[in-house]
């Protein structure tokens, strides 16, 4: 049976502190190893701190596995009460005696979505809250929120996230997008007829776990059309490099009305086959872990990205 906490509270001393950082780190991690060398100790180090937690609490926090070690049951239970806590203290040090929303956040978002459609609004975001460090990481990969500080992801998927909170930022729209040189000189203003002489662009990291010509063929699902797709391709791990692909002539692409009505609107690109429509399964997502409370930084981030969204729509 566990110590009642406040017996263990005034136990509590600088290594029990070093011990229970070390705690966190090992459970944020899930290796000793990483651990390790995230605080510049030896991985048997990390082992010692963690077994003299253990003694202190009378838990036993983690599963010693050959090659990998994994939270019980009380481990993960005493995992998310640090947590909360260190949220809650990083909020609490974060807001300046002036109630000025501060602190750092860290906003994770796929390249395309960056460039086309966050970056262009940041301006607006830095006027409103000076204090808030934004820090913006682009990539494709998925994020494993308890090994990278990650505050909240803008991604464009199911928005289907077991565990953590999803929630739904504006939908989208998509069709084909071309040049108005490449649609001529193709005779695409004619109809679908002359798609089997063009090249397609496709992006396939689209969303996760995708085939690589799984936009055009949802458009075509959409469109209830039965056409069989050209077999000369390029393909791209980002759709604004379709796009920009398409503006330079280089064939056709699956554009994203949030994305590319920019260059519709300039003339850089033209939708040959008629307007977009809804995408089937994908919009734009907020995601991020469960907070008791929100810090208040994070809910200003995601209020000001719900106002760009409905101001964009």
């Amino acid at each position: 049976m566990p110590a009642p906490a406040h017996l263990l509270a005034p136990k509590l001393n600088g290594a029990h502190l070093a011990n229970l950082h070390t705690f966190l780190v090992a459970a944020r991690h899930l290796s000793f190893a990483r651990a390790a060398d995230e605080l510049c100790l030896t991985a048997s180090a990390v082992s010692h701190r963690i077994g003299r937690l253990e003694q202190q609490l009378a838990l036993k926090l983690f599963h010693r596995l050959p090659r990998k070690v994994t939270l019980t049951e009380d481990g993960e239970r005493v995992f998310q009460i640090m947590q909360r806590t260190m949220d809650a203290l990083s909020e609490a040090v974060s807001e300046r005696a002036h109630g000025q929303v501060a602190g750092q956040l860290t906003l994770y978002v796929r390249p395309s979505v960056a460039q086309c459609w966050l970056v262009p609004r940041l301006a607006e975001f830095t006027t409103q809250y000076p204090d808030i460090q934004l820090d913006i990481r682009a990539g494709n990969e998925s994020i494993d929120y308890r090994t990278r500080k990650v505050d909240l992801v803008l991604c464009y998927s199911d928005g289907h996230y077991p565990g953590l909170v999803s929630t739904p930022l504006m939908a989208e729209r998509i069709a084909p997008v071309c040049s108005p040189e490449y649609a001529r000189r193709h005779g695409l203003l004619g109809g679908i007829q002359g798609l089997g002489g063009c090249t397609l662009l496709h992006d396939v990291a689209a969303w996760d776990n995708v085939a690589h010509d799984a936009e055009w063929r949802s458009w075509l699902q959409r469109m209830a059309l039965d056409v069989p797709l050209p077999e000369r391709f390029l393909t791209f791990d980002r759709s604004d490099l379709c796009t920009l692909a398409a503006v330079n002539h280089a064939g056709i692409a699956i554009g994203r009305e949030q994305l590319v009505k920019a260059r519709i609107a300039n003339g850089e690109l033209i939708l040959p086959f008629g307007d977009f429509v809804a995408a089937d399964r994908c919009g734009y997502y907020l995601v991020h872990p469960p907070h008791d409370p929100m810090p208040r930084r994070l809910q200003v981030l995601i209020e000001w990205l719900q106002q760009s969204a409905m101001g964009s729509s």
